[in-house]
């Protein structure tokens, strides 16, 4: 959530250099055709990110983070779960296990596969000490979740300097109805 307001920024920023003009020949426009949608081609994914931060901490730049992000879901565990385990035991060497009582191997076997579940019935929350991974609701701090969950040990205690990014709430309320962002400015 932290990372949109910066994509809306920009994406507001480009939007209005496209639709802002500095020419002063207007007799010699020629009418605006209307364009058309055209989804005819090759498609090909660039990237995946389900999880925040996850693919950007585990997955290293370059060749390994192209084909990461071109893996599909369904075998990425079993691709990537012994690169995601040597990451996070290069981040914390100590690790035992996390707050929901996970190894190494177990953690970042459910890491490694890169998607959002989404519970359809219930609480939806990446975590809030009881539901793990049921989705994602705005107000959730995924940032510090994920922290907690590499660096806070079997209690979530531990490594209390790096179980937070310190971001305590978003900048803006969210509004009570759809698309429940608040504006850009």
């Amino acid at each position: 959530m932290k990372t949109n307001k910066f994509k809306i920024i920009a994406l507001s920023i480009v939007g209005i250099a496209m639709f802002t003009s500095c020419n002063n020949d207007d007799e010699s426009v020629a009418p605006v055709t209307p364009a058309t949608t055209d989804f005819s081609g090759t498609y090909v994914q660039k990237d995946q990110m389900a999880r925040p931060a996850i693919n950007t901490v585990f997955i290293a730049s370059g060749a390994p983070k192209d084909a990461f992000n071109t893996t599909i879901p369904s075998t990425m565990g079993a691709s990537y779960q012994s690169v995601f385990e040597s990451r996070l035991l290069a981040l914390n060497s100590g690790y035992t296990t996390n707050a929901l009582g996970q190894t190494a191997a177990q953690f970042t076997g459910l890491l490694a596969t890169d998607v959002l579940g989404v519970k359809k019935t219930g609480t939806t929350t990446f975590f809030d000490g009881t539901n793990v991974l049921t989705g994602r609701a705005l107000a959730d701090d995924v940032i510090d979740v994920e922290l907690l969950l590499i660096f806070g040990g079997p209690t979530g205690t531990s490594n209390a300097g790096l179980t937070s990014d310190n971001v305590g709430a978003n900048d803006k309320t969210f509004s009570a109805s759809f698309p429940y962002l608040a504006s850009a400015w």
